[in-house]
């Protein structure tokens, strides 16, 4: 099967500024793709792109087979966009709006359903105007979903949402992607990357910086980990010379290792040898966050 989105060396330039750089991206069918990046990287320049919204200046770009800059018609009627913000009539009701742009596309969702699945059915006959922000975008992501499209491009999609609506949102993320959907998302929460991402990419000004799953961008799996303990102990201790030990005033100690599994067992031997113990153990690896704010700024001090 041809990649549902593939872009090869795209540019977008504003007279002297170069928005986008050359980017390669390749996102398979079914897949659902995180495109991470501050702000003013060129992350929601390249998603218009993408979604035919903004021409480019040079390269090459296919969704779903159609050049989006001239696929037209057909070419929208099967993508979905869930933009930052969006302008929907606030004098319709939930159901009203959902019916309207349902039936501009050739094959729709049930409006019910999608009532159902982004949690408003309290609210499916209030006028739009009266809902609240976190409602707005709950119906925003609807209506991205009801011509039951066969990419969605979400931008910021939770944004807004309570933890609770957080949660429903990527279920439904999770069930168009069972169903062989292909989704392109782009967040400021990595939490939100990390459950919902089957490989995803960082960009800054302009450039793919990264790219892997969430547990292999930047060498994320491959990267030491960091055990922190403290010592229970009534008498001075000294601790095993082996092992590159870092003390602090009133913090825990810690070793940084490649090897945890094998630490691990040297400490709570040596624990158990003296008989004393390990108290607050906790072995931690970089997070996705870690890992993005260190890639994003290497390249913000170059």
């Amino acid at each position: 099967m041809p990649p549902a989105i593939e872009a090869r060396h795209l540019y977008k330039s504003y007279g002297d500024v170069t928005a986008v750089d050359g980017v390669d991206l390749t996102i398979e069918e079914g897949e659902v793709f995180a495109l991470l990046g501050p702000n003013g990287a060129g992350k929601t320049t390249t998603v218009e792109i993408l979604e035919g919204h903004r021409p480019r200046t040079s390269g090459e770009v296919s969704v779903l087979g159609f050049d989006p800059q001239t696929g037209g018609r057909p070419f929208r009627e099967q993508i979905g966009i869930v933009l930052q913000q969006q302008a929907v009539e606030d004098v319709l009701t939930v159901r009203e709006a959902l019916q309207l742009y349902g039936s501009m596309f050739p094959k729709q969702r049930s409006v019910e359903e999608l009532i159902d699945l982004v949690g408003l059915r309290p609210k499916a006959k209030r006028r739009i105007r009266t809902l609240s922000g976190g409602q707005k975008r709950r119906l925003e992501l609807a209506l991205g979903m009801v011509g039951d499209p066969d990419v969605l491009f979400l931008d910021e999609p939770t944004t807004g949402f309570d933890p609770s609506a957080r949660r429903q949102a990527w279920t439904v993320v999770e069930g168009l992607s069972s169903l062989g959907k292909t989704v392109l998302l782009t967040t400021h929460y990595m939490d939100e990357a990390q459950q919902l991402a089957d490989r995803l990419a960082v960009i800054s000004s302009g450039r793919i910086i990264a790219e892997g799953t969430p547990a292999t961008l930047g060498g994320r799996a491959s990267a030491a980990s960091v055990i922190s303990f403290r010592v229970g102990a009534s008498r001075p201790f000294d601790l095993p010379q082996d092992l590159a030990v870092n003390r602090s005033d009133d913090g825990p100690l810690t070793v940084t290792t490649t090897e945890p599994t094998r630490v691990l067992h040297r400490l709570t031997g040596w624990a158990l040898e003296g008989g004393f113990t390990l108290d607050h153990i906790e072995v931690r690896k970089p997070s996705l966050e870690d890992v993005y704010l260190d890639l994003v700024g290497s390249q913000e001090g170059e």
